[in-house]
Parts: C-alpha cells; sequence; structure tokens
C-alpha cells in the first residue's frame, strides 16, 4: 500500500513530533505551550523554573514522555529483529524470557529489601529495581540461549520452546514472590508488571537514550542479512551470510535493549507484536524501511498509550500495560482477519 511512498517517513515524523507535544501538555496539570518555551529558556540560562507548570514540565512531563517514547522504539525494534530472526510474524520480545526475568528480579527486590545489606542499597539508591531486573532479564536470556545451542549451532524451534519453559519459571517464581508479599508489596508486584513511567527520571532517559541510539546504528548494519535470513538459513548461507553469527549478535544486541527498557518502565506487551506486524502489512518485510519505521510509530504509538493511561482516570493513572493490551489484542485480531494473514504462511506476503 505504501511501500514506495516518498511521503511516509515525514508524515510519520510530523504525526510523532504533534502526539509528544501533546503528551507533554495534557495531564492532570495542564502545560501551555508559552510555559514550555519559557521553561526551556530558564533551564538553558541556569535559571530555576518560573512556576508549577514550568517545574511540572521539565522535572516530571518531559522526562516522562522521552522516556515513553524510547521504550516504545526499542519494543518495537525488537519486534522487528525477533519476528525477522525467527521468521514469525507472532514472535514478540517477551518470548525469550527478558520480560518475565526482569520481572522475577523487580519482583524479589520489592519483597527482599528489608534483608538487603545497607551497603547495597547505598550503592544502588533508586536504581536498585532496575538493576536487579536487568540482571533477570540478563540471566533469564542467557539460560534460554545455552539451553537451546546445541554443537555451536542455535535451534530456532528449541529457543522458543525453551523460551516458554523459562518463562514458565520466571512466571511461578514472581507468583511464589507475590504470594509471599505484604500487602503494600504485592500491589507494587502487581504494578509493576503491568508497566508504568510514573518514575521516570533524566538518567534513566540518558541511559535508555544512549543505549538505543548505539543499538540502534548497530541493528541498522544487520537488514540486509535479516532480509536474507527471510528466505530461510540455508538460502541466507548461500548469499554470504553466517546466520549463527547473526543469531548471536542481534540476540545480544536484542536482550541488550528490552532488558534496559523493561527495568526502567515494567513489563509492557503487545508493542512488539503490533507494530512490526502493522507496519509490515502497510511498507513491506524490507527490513531497511520497517527498522526505522518501528522506531518512530513504536515511540508514537506508546506515548499515546501513556497519554491515554494519564487522562482516563485524571488525576489517577491506569497502568499503562492495562491500555496496550486492551486495545493492541482486539487491533491484532482484527488486522489478521481483515488481511486474511491467518490463511497466508508466515504472514510475510501480506
Amino acid at each position: 500500500m505504501l511501500r514506495n511512498n516518498k511521503f511516509f517517513f515525514p508524515a510519520l515524523l510530523v504525526l510523532l513530533v504533534i502526539i509528544l507535544l501533546c503528551a507533554i501538555a495534557f495531564g492532570a496539570v495542564a502545560i501551555l505551550p508559552a510555559d514550555m518555551f519559557s521553561a526551556l529558556q530558564h533551564f538553558f540560562k541556569g535559571q530555576p523554573p518560573a512556576n508549577i507548570y514550568e517545574a511540572v514540565f521539565l522535572q516530571l512531563r518531559l522526562p516522562r514522555v522521552l522516556l515513553c517514547a524510547i521504550t516504545g522504539a526499542i519494543l518495537a525494534v525488537s519486534g522487528v529483529l525477533m519476528q525477522g530472526l525467527f521468521r514469525n510474524p507472532i514472535v514478540e520480545p517477551g518470548l525469550v524470557g527478558t520480560s518475565s526475568g526482569a520481572a522475577l528480579g523487580a519482583s524479589i527486590v520489592f519483597v527482599l529489601a528489608g534483608q538487603l545489606s545497607p551497603e547495597l542499597k547505598s550503592m544502588t539508591g533508586p536504581l536498585l529495581v532496575p538493576v536487579m531486573a536487568f540482571l533477570g532479564a540478563l540471566l533469564a536470556t542467557y539460560t534460554v540461549y545455552a539451553l537451546a545451542k546445541n554443537a555451536k549451532r542455535i535451534s530456532i524451534m528449541s529457543l522458543l520452546l525453551i523460551g516458554i519453559a523459562i518463562n514458565a519459571l520466571c512466571l511461578s517464581g514472581t507468583g511464589f514472590m507475590s504470594y509471599i508479599a505484604r500487602d503494600p508489596q504485592a500491589r507494587s508486584i502487581t504494578f509493576w508488571n503491568l508497566g508504568t513511567f510514573s518514575g521516570a527520571s533524566w538518567p534513566q532517559v540518558f541511559i535508555l537514550m544512549a543505549v538505543a541510539l548505539v543499538i540502534f546504528i548497530a541493528v541498522q548494519r544487520y537488514s540486509k542479512e535479516l532480509n536474507a535470513l527471510l528466505l530461510g538459513e540455508e538460502e541466507a548461507s548461500y548469499l554470504g551470510v553466517d546466520t549463527n553469527k547473526m543469531k548471536r549478535r542481534v540476540m545480544l544486541l536484542n536482550t541488550g535493549m528490552v532488558s534496559i527498557a523493561t527495568a526502567f518502565a515494567g513489563v509492557i506487551s503487545f508493542m512488539g507484536l503490533i507494530v512490526p506486524h502493522l507496519l509490515r502489512l502497510l511498507i513491506g518485510s524490507d527490513n531497511k524501511r520497517l527498522l526505522p519505521a518501528a522506531m518512530i510509530t513504536g515511540a508514537m504509538l506508546l506515548t499515546l498509550a501513556d497519554m491515554c493511561a494519564r487522562l482516563l482516570l485524571a488525576p489517577a493513572e491506569v497502568p499503562i500495560g492495562i491500555i496496550t493490551s486492551l486495545v493492541g489484542a482486539p487491533v491484532f485480531i482484527i488486522l489478521l482477519k481483515k488481511f486474511n494473514v491467518l490463511q497466508q504462511k508466515g504472514g510475510y506476503n501480506a
């Protein structure tokens, strides 16, 4: 439909800017464009915010919107990588244990933080939950990868099946932590597992932005190899692609960015599934176009979802995972039925 449309990417960028500005402006406290500009002027001049609106903009709203946009871009790009790697349009980033491992790491902190040494708490500070979530995600993904590796070769089918098993183990561990937790701790586990950007801060934005920038540049180099892999591993090897080496590197890059994003924002479902699938229907399967399009669209849609989460029950907040699942599941089913993807092998002929 839009495979050769030269206005597609400019339109996406304009739409992204509009949604980002709306997400900054609307909320429990409305912020006018004049307050945004004056806040930025005071900031670059080294002056404190002139009023509460400028303070909310600089300290709360802007870092939250930026963190949300970067996380959406990461999850969407991760979905493109995973679906290209597995050659299956229903694969999503959490399939290899990354999200469930992060959830287990965070739940351990929520329940057992009182028993940790003061030295460890002082070293990590407010980053204790993200650090443990990151370590849990890396450990779970590495376990899946190590068990799926056989005779220096990685079986995609083994990776999928072992990923399902590790996900089940991590979820059972999270469930056990919820069972032994007190009520406030159990609520923290539940809320984190549903995803939230309420704790967004500038250090998180800078860390995630740096990681995302490096990895996005790196994965763009693999777009040709991912295109070749769509033909099959054997065919890709005939074209000079070292499939095992590529799979290891792509899996490592994917795990790194998803685990960090999940550590800061919690578990957010459906973004890595719905965005690549929708774009593949619109612009085709060429990863040279698909990866940057997913980056922009993921940032746009997750920012829109977070804005809805803040506005639906303002000044209270709905966990963003509820919004993404509630909207993503019906939209995904409609797309499958409308474009007859259910009757097509692999879904890449759309």
